[in-house]
């Protein structure tokens, strides 16, 4: 006789491992998406000649570094601002580096 789901007990949580230098995997992250949100990982996970998983971490990290990178706040003087504007806004100078990568061909020519 099959058994109510009210009886049955469930296993209590276990906390997360933590990770270590010589961990590779420490667990599994599990999200809900709809078929068509799968069809595009899948689809842009091939043609990234990865699997779903590294697309989609890779994809993740990517937008979490940049998350807390635009909530990151950097004090600054008001004349060490104005000389980091100055520099942001100013030309690179020539130097060889540069005039190879201008002279190279693009890859997608």
């Amino acid at each position: 006789m099959p058994k109510s789901t009210a009886s049955l007990k469930r296993a209590p949580a276990k906390a997360a491992p933590r990770a270590s230098p010589r961990t590779t995997t420490a667990g599994a992250i599990n999200i809900r998406v709809r078929d068509e949100d799968r069809a595009l990982f899948d689809q842009a996970a091939l043609l990234s000649g990865k699997s779903r998983s590294e697309f989609m971490l890779e994809a993740a990290r990517r937008a979490a570094s940049e998350a807390i990178l635009d909530r990151t706040l950097f004090r600054m003087k008001p004349a060490a601002f104005a000389r980091f504007t100055e520099l942001l806004d100013a030309p690179p100078k020539p130097n060889d580096h540069l005039r190879r990568l201008m002279q190279a061909k693009a890859p997608w020519e």
